[in-house]
Formats: C-alpha cells, structure tokens, sequence
C-alpha cells in the first residue's frame, strides 16, 4: 500500500467516526456537532485536496504491518471526539468560538500554502521564498498543527494536547529538519534560513 491511502482512509472515515459517536452516545448537544462540522469538514477537504494537488511525499509505498501501524496512529486523533461526546460536558460558548477561529485560521495556512508549494513547484523546480513561505519555512505544518489543536481545544481534556505534542515531536519536526536538509542544495537556502522561522516568523528578522 501507499502512505497516502492509509491517511486517506482516516481522514475519510472520520465524519462517520464522528457520528457514530454521537449516535452510540446518544449526545447531540452543540459541542459534538460543531466537532463534526469541524474535524469533517477538514477530512473532506483533505480528499479533495488530494485529487487537486496531493502531496509527494505521500505517494511513498509502505508494507502492511507498517500500515496497520499507521492507521492506529493516525487513529489517536480520535480519542479527542470520543472523550468530547463520551464525557457528555456542557461546552462554553467562548471555548467553541476559540476552537472555531482557530480552526479557520490553520485550514487557512495549511492548504493555501499546501497549493502554493505545489502549483510553485510544478512551474519551477526552486526554493520558494514568497507569499506564506516569506517568513516562515513550514507554514503549511503551521496550519496542521493549529487544525488539531483546534479539535484537542474543543474536546477540553488534556490527553489530546498530550496527543498533539507526541505527533510533533515524532512526526512534524523530523519531516520540517528534513525538509531543511533537503533545501540545502540551493545556494540561497542559507540567508533564507537566517530571514525565516522554521514554524513561526522570526521577530528579529
């Protein structure tokens, strides 16, 4: 199998992950709703994201058991709509808001940027140093990370940021040291990397 199809199959599955949930729980209040909205939203939009501009580095080929391990993985982002609908707790209008603008705000980033290193690359093979890649070298993972964040936000438990931050550490920031090793083929990359952030904006830039 492809890495991309593993993701593909959780990204998909998660409206109806979602929704069973709600149904097995039988909680229909708010909170879960607007998870729904929110995290299947984003699985919808990743599918399509695929179809349009997918990225490479997906396309890699993985052995079964390597697979099965993935999808449980990727599975652990599910522990925050169960604990959100299983819990059945009241969520405060403020917290819903917060989750929701920061939502917003990472699918933002995340596949506007997403599009532009992809549609960029297709015309020219060559370091790309403008528009959301002018003061930040990653601000398509920038916008990943705040996606979850937004969901671990909504489910108002600690395990989900736990979560959030294993994926970092093990996923996020080996693939963005990657990337800058990879980027070191191009005479430019170092007086870009001294103007950049690896994930935020430099202040003294």
């Amino acid at each position: 199998m492809k890495l991309n199809q593993i993701i593909n199959l959780h990204k998909g599955l998660t409206a109806f992950v979602v929704l069973g949930l709600m149904v097995f729980y039988d909680n229909f209040t708010i909170g879960p709703y607007v998870y729904l909205a929110l995290h299947g939203t984003y699985g919808l939009l990743w599918l399509l994201k695929e179809k349009i501009f997918p990225d490479p580095y997906f396309k890699e080929k993985i052995n079964f058991l390597t697979s099965i391990t993935g999808f449980i993985f990727l599975g652990s982002y599910w522990i925050a709509p169960f604990i959100l609908i299983s819990s059945q707790k009241s969520i405060p209008n403020i917290v819903i808001a917060t989750s929701i603008s920061i939502n917003i705000i990472g699918v933002f980033l995340h596949f506007a940027s997403d599009a532009q290193k992809y549609f960029s690359l297709k015309l020219k093979k060559d370091l790309i140093k403008e528009g959301f890649f002018k003061n930040v070298r990653n601000t398509n993972y920038l916008g990943e990370i705040l996606i979850y964040l937004s969901f671990a936000i909504l489910s108002m438990n600690f395990i989900p940021f736990a979560i959030l931050a294993i994926f970092f550490f093990i996923v996020f920031l080996p693939r963005m040291i990657k990337k800058d090793k990879s980027l070191t083929k191009y005479d430019s990359f170092e007086d870009y990397k001294k103007k950049t952030g690896l994930l935020l904006p430099k202040l003294n830039a």
